[in-house]
């Protein structure tokens, strides 16, 4: 027996499709068959496996179980909840691995799996050779048992584990996402005043797109805030693995502002370690942890890749621009955006002052948002090389650790091929306006000589 897999559901970072599309449960049957052979070829006996809250997302998590199954794997349900807790669970119980059935924080019709592997995550090379062997029918043989674990509990009691923070006025917005029973629970635990938006969970999202790092979407915790004059608020995806902020007066903390936030009391305790930021950081970032006696290194986007450079250099805290937040600190070192708001809870009260004064005292640039364009899946990286050989020859200053980031006079622009669609990202920072316009008119100028659109710049 054999399958084939709809390519474009193969990403870097998981597997993700569009359910009656591109994505439906034989898909998930053989990627259990695929990740039990991978699995039990490394000697693995037993996973965990999750789901979000999804309407598809029972039916995916059944027939991926039967696969995992039939391919010699026990599986331990923890049900359904963010991909935090199916992590925490693999950290806790004794399972080798683990899958979360989820769409993240993509529209109401996508799905996919999140998947952990003998303390790594699956990712890049080898979700391709999941890939080749569904097609080959290279699968392991067995008869796996089920059982079911609740570790809620366990999770929330870790959560507030060591908790030191100010009872705050706060709001919440779960976005009908995964979280929002947990997040209940949790807030229960927690001192002060707390407000919550949708913590009924709900997988078409009927009041907005569970994506917190789009500020359309913090709409409705930024009137939360202002009406009920709160200290501050956060906002989760649809699996609760990415974290929005907003303070008093409604500006949004952006991911890389968190970091600096968050990163405080982690160098008062561990002075030089490494914090890692994504190339799409302000240069604010990286400066802001050396003044603070941290490592800053600057690395590639994306979760997996992330946390294998953790890994790699034993950083106790790393972020991305999209909001995912890694702690090793007093932490498992997996992306968890409930844990990132209590820890910005504890940080803001360690600081002595408020989240709003910490937003207000932080440099003013002037940044696009990401800027994305379509263009040929085969070109992709193609400009990337060659806008990189053009800028070699003029000599620029340029960090090559994700595509192109040229620091200039004015600030800083990236250019790099994204590694789950097939679009490039720009995005610049500039000190002004002016600057900022400099820099726009250097990526299209380079755009354009690769024959690709340009792109406006934000005003």
């Amino acid at each position: 027996m054999s399958h084939q897999f709809n390519r474009t559901i193969l990403r870097e970072y998981d597997v993700r499709g569009i359910v009656g599309q591109t994505l439906d449960a034989d898909d998930a049957y053989a990627l259990g068959r695929s990740y039990a052979a991978l699995a039990t070829a490394e000697g693995a006996k037993k996973v965990a496996v999750g789901r979000d809250g999804r309407t598809h997302s029972p039916e995916m998590e059944a027939s991926l179980i039967r696969g995992l199954t039939e391919g010699g794997l026990d599986v331990v349900r923890v049900g359904m909840g963010p991909s935090p807790l199916l992590y925490f669970a693999v950290a806790t119980l004794d399972v080798q691995g683990g899958i979360q059935v989820t769409g993240s924080h993509n529209p109401a019709d996508y799905n996919g799996f999140k998947m952990l592997l003998n303390g790594r995550s699956v990712f890049g090379a080898e979700i391709q050779d999941l890939g080749r062997r569904a097609a080959e029918g290279d699968w392991s043989d067995g008869r796996g048992e089920i059982e079911d674990a609740d570790v809620v509990d366990a999770y929330v009691d870790a959560l507030v584990k060591g908790f030191d923070g100010k009872p705050y006025r706060i709001g919440w917005d779960a976005g009908n996402g995964a979280a929002g029973p947990i997040l209940e629970k949790l807030l229960q635990r927690l001192p002060g005043e707390h407000h919550t938006l949708y913590t009924e969970v709900d997988g078409r999202f009927p009041n907005h797109h569970p994506d917190p790092t789009v500020e359309a979407n913090l709409a409705d915790l930024k009137k939360l805030v202002a009406d009920k004059q709160l200290d501050f608020g956060f906002a989760f995806d649809g699996d609760a693995d990415r974290i929005g902020a907003v303070d008093s007066e409604g500006r949004v903390i952006w991911g890389d502002q968190l970091l600096i936030i968050l990163a405080a009391p982690v160098l008062k305790e561990l002075p030089g370690a490494t914090i890692i930021a994504d190339v799409k950081a302000s240069q604010t970032l990286f400066d802001r942890i050396a003044e603070m006696g941290g490592t800053p290194l600057m690395w590639k986007t994306g979760h997996s890749l992330i946390k294998a450079k953790m890994k790699e250099t034993q950083a106790p805290l790393a972020g991305e621009m999209s909001g995912h937040i890694f702690f090793k600190h007093q932490w498992y070192g997996f992306d968890d955006a409930m844990y990132a708001a209590i820890r910005t809870i504890r940080a803001v009260s360690a600081s002595r002052k408020s989240l709003t004064e910490l937003k207000s005292e932080m440099p003013v640039s002037v940044a696009t948002p990401e800027l994305r364009f379509q263009v040929d899946e085969a070109r992709k990286f193609a400009v990337i090389d060659e806008v990189a050989a053009r800028l070699a020859a003029e000599g620029a200053n340029v960090n090559s650790t994700d595509g192109v980031r040229v620091n200039t006079a004015d600030g800083w622009w990236l250019l790099r091929g994204s590694n789950t669609q097939d679009v490039l990202v720009a995005r610049a920072e500039a000190k002004d306006q002016a600057g900022l316009d400099r820099l726009m008119a250097t990526v299209n100028e380079q755009l354009q000589k690769s024959g690709i659109a340009a792109v406006e710049a934000a005003h």
